[in-house]
């Protein structure tokens, strides 16, 4: 018999997961998706530790903020694949469950074209990204600003920061509030920590 899970506190701002949630989670066929993802396990991050652990952590946020949606899960987990390895055998991910065109429809989404730049690139999935798609977006930028915390480079911070507010903030003001007030305090904590570089 599954546990019963106690109702969250009045001043939870998400729920914990139901039984339904849980359920559905089971069902998901999730696996084969992360097991795709640890192709990314030797693309080091310049915050420390790899694109795989980034993949998982982005579906944690999604999951966080109530997200249980077996598509937007299932491309989280590798939203950068194609981007990180562009010789990846794409028929890798189209061959896997009833599901995986519309997931590899979603990916695509979220990977920067070579002909882009970056502004182009948040620019795009704002005007033209689907609604699933801008809660990818925003939750991968959540999940990259906390990263943040672990560099010290005060340029690739600024930089950073700016683009988030200059790009992601709209993104996320039509995927979730709730997401853009994270972004905020993310990028308010990151120029706190520009500030006292500067003056030390």
């Amino acid at each position: 018999m599954p546990r019963k899970v106690k109702p969250p506190r009045a001043e939870d701002s998400r729920a914990i997961m139901d039984q339904d949630g849980m359920i559905r989670l089971r069902e998901m066929h999730l696996a084969p998706y992360i097991q795709l993802a640890t192709f990314l396990i030797g693309k080091r991050r310049r915050s420390g530790g790899n694109m795989f652990r980034h993949q998982i952590d982005t579906m944690a946020i999604l999951m966080d903020y109530g997200y249980i949606d077996s598509i937007l899960l299932k491309a989280s987990v590798i939203h950068d694949l194609l981007e990180d390895l562009p010789d990846f055998d794409r028929d890798g991910i189209l061959d896997i469950d009833e599901e995986s065109s519309d997931v590899f429809q979603l990916v695509l989404e979220v990977t920067r074209r070579q002909v882009e730049t970056k502004p182009e690139f948040l620019t795009r999935i704002l005007d033209f990204g689907s609604p699933n798609a801008l809660v990818l977006k925003a939750a991968d930028r959540i999940s990259n600003m906390i990263s943040l915390g672990y560099t010290t480079d005060v340029d690739f911070i600024k930089r950073y920061s700016d683009e988030t507010e200059r790009y992601v903030y709209p993104i996320a003001d039509k995927a979730n509030r709730d997401m853009r007030a994270e972004l905020e305090e993310l990028v308010t904590t990151r120029r706190a920590f520009l500030t006292r570089c500067f003056e030390i």
